[in-house]
C-alpha cells in the first residue's frame, strides 16, 4: 500500500492522540489526501501564531526527518490559484526547512468562517502561546461565530470549548484592539496585560502616544495610571501635553520605599491563584482610591 493510500484512512481526532504531540489538530471529515507542491501551499490570511525555533519545533523536524509528515495538513483553493494553509503551517515551514517538495492535505471546500474556526481550534491548545497570538485568535474566532449566527453566548461557547474562563476571554478579545507596537510590549512583559486591556478602547493614535510615552519613560504603567489614561481619553482629555503633565508628576512625587506584605495577612484578601502582580495592582488601585478619598475630606 502506498504512503498516501495509508494516510486516507487516518481519521484526524487530535494529534496528540494519534502521536502522543502536543500539538493538536481539529476533528474533520475525513477525505482524499493530496500530495501537493510546497510552493502552491500559503499562508492563512490574517495568521496570528508564529513559528518559533524552539524545541518543540526541533522535535518536529527529526520526526519529519525520519517519518515524514504523519498526519496531512487542512487546506482550501484560492481564487488566486493554490491553496490556502488553515492547519499545518509548521509542518509546511518545516518540509521548506528540510528539502521537502510536497506534503501531505486534506483539500476542503470551506468559507472564510468555517476555515478561520479551525485554524483558530487548531493552534489555540498550543503551549508558550504569546498574549497577542491568543488575543487575535480568540478575535477571529469570536468573529467567525457571530458571523455564522448562532444561538446563544458565543463567548459562553469559546469557554466550554477551550476550558478558559469567558470573561479571561473577553478581556483577550478586548485586548486584540491594541495597536501591534502596544501588543509587543505585552508580549515582552513591558505592559501588564489587565493595564493592556484598559488602553485598549483608545484610538489609534492615542495608542501611539501612550506608546511613545512609555518608551521615553523606560517604566511599566500600574492598573491605577492606565486606568487613569483610559478616563482622560473618555472624558476627550488626553493629548501629548496632559500625558507627559501626568506621568512626569508620577514619577517625579513617587519615592522608593521597601515594605513587606506578609502572605498570611494577604491570603485572607486573595484568592490562592492570584499572582503577585495582580495583587500589587488591586492594592495601589485601592491606595489610588483611598489618597482621592482623604484629599476631597480635606478640601471640604
Amino acid at each position: 500500500m502506498s504512503r498516501t493510500k495509508a494516510l486516507e484512512k487516518v481519521k484526524l481526532t487530535r494529534f496528540d492522540d494519534l502521536f502522543g504531540s502536543k500539538e493538536a489538530e481539529p476533528a474533520v471529515e475525513a477525505g482524499e489526501v493530496k500530495q501537493i507542491p510546497i510552493s502552491e501551499l500559503h499562508e492563512f490570511h490574517n495568521h496570528p501564531f508564529q513559528i518559533r525555533s524552539d524545541e518543540e519545533l526541533e522535535e518536529m523536524i527529526e520526526s519529519v526527518r525520519q517519518h515524514g509528515v504523519l498526519v496531512p495538513g487542512i487546506v482550501r483553493p484560492r481564487k488566486e490559484g493554490g491553496y490556502e494553509i488553515i492547519a499545518g503551517h509548521t509542518r509546511r515551514h518545516v518540509c521548506e526547512l528540510l528539502g521537502i517538495d510536497t506534503m501531505p492535505v486534506f483539500v476542503k471546500d470551506l468559507d472564510d468562517d468555517e476555515a478561520s474556526l479551525i485554524m483558530v481550534d487548531s493552534n489555540i491548545q498550543r503551549e508558550n502561546i504569546l498574549p497577542s497570538e491568543k488575543a487575535k485568535a480568540y478575535k477571529i474566532k469570536y468573529d467567525a461565530m457571530k458571523n455564522q449566527g448562532k444561538e446563544g453566548n458565543s463567548l459562553q461557547k469559546m469557554s466550554e470549548e477551550s476550558g478558559e474562563n469567558y470573561k479571561s476571554i473577553q478581556r483577550y478579545i478586548w485586548l486584540a484592539r491594541l495597536n501591534d507596537n502596544l501588543l509587543g510590549m505585552v508580549d515582552k512583559k513591558k505592559l501588564g496585560f489587565i493595564q493592556g486591556v484598559s488602553l485598549s478602547v483608545l484610538s489609534d493614535k492615542e495608542q501611539e502616544m501612550v506608546y511613545d510615552a512609555i518608551c521615553r519613560y523606560e517604566k511599566k504603567l500600574s492598573t491605577v495610571q492606565a486606568n487613569t489614561i483610559k478616563q482622560l481619553s473618555a472624558d476627550g482629555k488626553l493629548d501629548e501635553e496632559t500625558l507627559e503633565r501626568y506621568l512626569f508628576s508620577v514619577e517625579r512625587h513617587s519615592k522608593k520605599k521597601d515594605i513587606t506584605l506578609k502572605n498570611e495577612r494577604l491570603a485572607e484578601y486573595f484568592e490562592e491563584e492570584t499572582t503577585e502582580d495582580e495583587m500589587m495592582d488591586v492594592i495601589f488601585e485601592l491606595l489610588e482610591k483611598w489618597k482621592q478619598k482623604r484629599g476631597s475630606e480635606e478640601n471640604e
